[in-house]
Order: C-alpha cells, then structure tokens, then sequence
C-alpha cells in the first residue's frame, strides 16, 4: 500500500495509460477516465492507488481499464483533456480537484463523474446539495474553512502567539480550492489575522513568502496545490530562511521544513473513493448517491523543524499525532 504522504499527491500526478477505445472492448472490461490537474509519475509511484478497487473485486487490466489524462499544472489544459475522455466513451469519469470537475461536467452530462476531492461542490455548481446531488456529479468534498481554522488552532498550541497567519494559496486551481472570505472569518473567531499571499508561478514562490514576512505573519499555512507540491523543496526553504513555522495541507510539504501537516486520512479517502465507482460501475446512478465529506483525519509532527526554530511542541500534540518525524 502507497504510504500516506504519497497517496494524494500519487492521485493529483497519476499517469497517463493509452488505451483503445475502452468501451469497445470484448468481455466485461469496463473503463474509467481518470482527469488530473498534474503531472506523471512512474508505475510504481501510484501502483498502490487502486488496492481498495482491487479488495472490492476490481483489477486494472483484467476487468478495469483505465484512461488517463493529465493537466501538467496548467488548469487550461483540463477541458479539452477531458473532451478526450468523453470521446473515448469512458464509463466513468474520476476527478481529482474542482477545476478537473468542473472541465468534466462541462464535457458531459450523462457520463457519470466521482469526484476525489471538490473545495464547495454545491457553491461550484457541480451538485443541486450534498445528500440529493442530481445531475450525473457525485464523490467527495473537502472540508473548508473549519479544516482551516483546526490547522491553526493545532499551530497555536506550538506557537501560542502567532496572531498574524499568512495563508499561501494558487487563486489559479481549485484542487482543494478557498475562499478568502469564509476562512478569514474563521480564523477571526480564534483571535487571528489572515495574511493571504496568492501565488501563481514557480517564479513568485520566494517573493510571496517575503511579501508574508513583510506584512508581519508570524506562521504560514500552506493550501494543497500542484504548484506547491511540484517546487515543494523550493517553497519550504525559502519558509525557512525566514523562520516561519508551517503548518501545511499536503503531508509531502512536511519534510523539507514544515512543522504540522494535518489533512484527510487518505487512506480512508481512497476507500470511500472505490465504492463510489464500485456502484455506479454495478448501477447506481450518481445523481442518487450523496457526496460525502471527510470524517477521518491525519495530523503528522517535524520535531526536526520545530528543534530549528527553537519551539517545543507540548506533550498534547505528541499524543495525537499519527507520524512524528525525529
């Protein structure tokens, strides 16, 4: 099974497999189209992803065939890609992001589209509500500004006076997707400033992390986002030389510098993930199926960073941590 700080960002760069016009296949092979905003990885990098399709009694390669395509972090990219699967007759669309849903439904309307992960799939027009979604759109959303606001009362118990937070995000993509509204009045309740920095290229990423040192952060918190994953080493040393504490989204940031990842349980993610394409491929229609939101969630510690920065981090974060890195 692919470790846990793998497993979203193996899902936002999964590969590319050609096949044949999957539907005309003999037999019962059934097939997927598979949309991402990133790029490639290697088989073996994402091999593990689909072990909860496997445990429900689906194979690639023996009754599943998949197509997939990939954005390489360019959002325009995600339309005409997934025009492509629509003409492939995919059975299935599976979308990792808003952005990628969004191409999807624009594509098609009866095609059924199980969506990994939406920032406000109601807000974006992808469902009618969560529990009677409609339409051909159902999967899983994100938390929004709550997850936000628990990553930041998670920082503060390491950093009890960091009331000035800046916020990195990529206004570009929407792969876990935030609304500047929504989360600073979150984080106003909790006695903190927002600071958001937005970034939209490689080239911004050490000028936005000084833009938020200039403007008084005291602490970042750093959204999921392929740009981010992508120039990961790049982001987090320039966090460092600036001694920021980071709490991060995406577990991969935690190791070149972060102090606190905290995120969806992936694990639990990918699971929910496979039975919604085990039933819409025995039947059931999407707009049937409500959209479920993440229940389980993982916090994971870098002692080392915290050590570098000359912060403790108290016994009560410790114990509910998931990962600690020494």
């Amino acid at each position: 099974m692919v470790g846990r700080r793998h497993l979203l960002r193996i899902l936002v760069l999964a590969p590319l497999v050609r096949i044949p016009n999957a539907r005309a296949q003999t037999g019962n092979v059934r097939s997927i189209g598979v949309l991402s905003p990133g790029p490639t990885l290697q088989r073996q990098q994402y091999q593990g992803v689909w072990d909860p399709l496997r445990d429900l009694g689906w194979r690639e390669g023996e009754n599943l065939l998949f197509e997939r395509r990939w954005a390489e972090g360019k959002p325009e990219r995600l339309k005409p890609l997934a025009q492509e699967l629509v003409e492939l007759r995919v059975e299935i669309i599976v979308t990792i992001g808003t952005d990628a849903t969004i191409a999807a439904q624009s594509a098609t309307t009866t095609i059924p589209i199980i969506m990994l992960s939406a920032a406000d799939p109601v807000r974006a027009g992808l469902v009618a509500n969560l529990a009677h979604p409609g339409g051909n759109v159902t999967g899983i959303s994100m938390v929004g500004p709550e997850l936000e606001a628990k990553r930041v009362t998670l920082l503060r118990e390491i950093v009890p006076n960091a009331e000035r937070v800046g916020i990195l995000v990529n206004p570009a993509t929407a792969v876990s997707g935030y609304s500047p509204t929504e989360s600073e009045a979150a984080l106003r309740h909790l006695g903190v400033h927002a600071i958001f920095v937005e970034i939209r290229s490689a080239d911004e990423l050490e000028e936005a992390v000084d833009l938020a040192a200039r403007r008084g952060a005291q602490a970042l918190v750093v959204h999921r986002d392929v740009l981010f994953a992508l120039n990961r080493v790049k982001l987090m040393n320039a966090i460092s030389r600036h001694r920021l504490p980071a709490v991060v989204e995406d577990r991969g940031m935690l190791e070149p510098g972060g102090l606190l990842a905290y995120s969806i349980d992936e694990g639990d993610q990918l699971k929910r993930f496979a039975a919604f394409i085990d039933r819409v491929l025995r039947g059931a229609k999407p707009g049937d199926l409500p959209v479920e939101q993440p229940t389980k969630f993982s916090l994971a510690v870098n002692l080392r960073t915290a050590a570098a920065l000359g912060l403790t981090v108290p016994s009560s974060v410790l114990l509910r941590a998931d990962e600690v890195l020494r």
